[in-house]
């Protein structure tokens, strides 16, 4: 007989967390309680499923291959548990969004409120890390990314395309040296991302420009427009952001124009899910007219 449901809750908790203590938080079970849940899980397979180190708790090459089935049946029982339910209506229960800052700053607000008036049951909740969001780690239900990723088991649908322009605020254009042409920009400050701390290289714009030093930098978009705002400088500013900076300026508008693209990534077995795939056609469409509608704008 093979290892009952809760068991391997608590072992996909343990698996996320990478720890204990906060698989048991997560759980709102001691410490202790899991360790012991999962010492008991390993005796029945006759397998260590994690091996510990002072980073935590990794997975072994058999917790690796569990990991896989593990996931299976949490899905199949979400699925059933949709299914049985009739999400047919209004939608309810939680979502959790997992997307870049800019987005989840400047896009997700408009389009989760506009579903939550509609579906006033669901509870959406958006994560904005400035990293990739990690779904096998149940992070978030799903991701809005700019990069599709190349491994794991997932799912892709590119929600639309989206434009980059030089920005930069009037009162800095009204004393700074005149920019006609690319080249110009080396001798004004130049406001954009740390380097070493970029986490998808289509967040690299300036390298391809030959813009090597970065003046002021963030690794968030909502400080980078804040430094551009104050009169920091030149930056590359999403065109959906303009809209909310009005005393911005494009600089070199016919010049440099950046094209990225949003992509929806979910887990590969929550299509299945009826709910989910509500709420992310619901994020798609919203998404991609919140886009065109402040691209409009600015």
């Amino acid at each position: 007989m093979g290892p009952d449901w809760d068991d391997l809750r608590v072992f996909l908790a343990v698996a996320r967390a990478e720890s204990l203590s906060r698989a048991g938080r997560a759980l709102k079970k001691d410490a202790a309680t899991v360790g012991r849940r999962v010492a008991r899980l390993e005796a029945a397979l006759g397998a260590p499923l994690f091996a510990k180190s002072p980073q935590g708790y990794a997975l072994t090459d058999a917790g690796a291959r569990l990991m896989a089935h593990a996931e299976a049946a949490e899905q199949a029982l979400r699925a059933g548990a949709e299914e049985l339910a009739g999400q047919t209506g209004g939608l309810s229960g939680q979502v959790r969004i997992g997307a870049t800052d800019g987005c989840a700053s400047f896009i997700l607000p408009q389009v989760c409120a506009a579903i939550s008036r509609e579906h006033p049951d669901l509870d959406l909740q958006i994560v904005a890390l400035p990293r990739v969001i990690n779904l096998s780690k149940r992070e978030a239900d799903m991701a809005v990314t700019v990069a599709p990723p190349q491994t794991g088991r997932v799912t892709v649908q590119k929600i639309t395309d989206y434009h980059l322009h030089f920005a930069a605020s009037e009162a800095y254009l009204a004393r700074a040296a005149p920019i006609t042409r690319v080249e110009d920009l080396r001798a004004h400050p130049i406001i954009g991302y740390i380097q070493d701390l970029i986490f998808y290289p289509e967040l690299d714009f300036l390298a391809d420009l030959g813009l090597e030093r970065t003046t002021l930098g963030s690794n968030l978009v909502a400080v980078q427009l804040g430094l551009v705002r104050q009169g920091g400088g030149v930056g590359i500013t999403h065109d959906f952001i303009l809209p909310f900076a009005p005393e911005l300026r494009k600089v070199l508008a016919r010049e440099v124009s950046i094209t990225r693209s949003f992509h929806l990534v979910r887990h590969e077995g929550d299509a299945r899910v009826e709910r989910l795939s509500r709420v992310a056609e619901a994020l798609v469409r919203g998404i991609k007219a919140e886009v065109a509608r402040l691209e409009s704008m600015a």
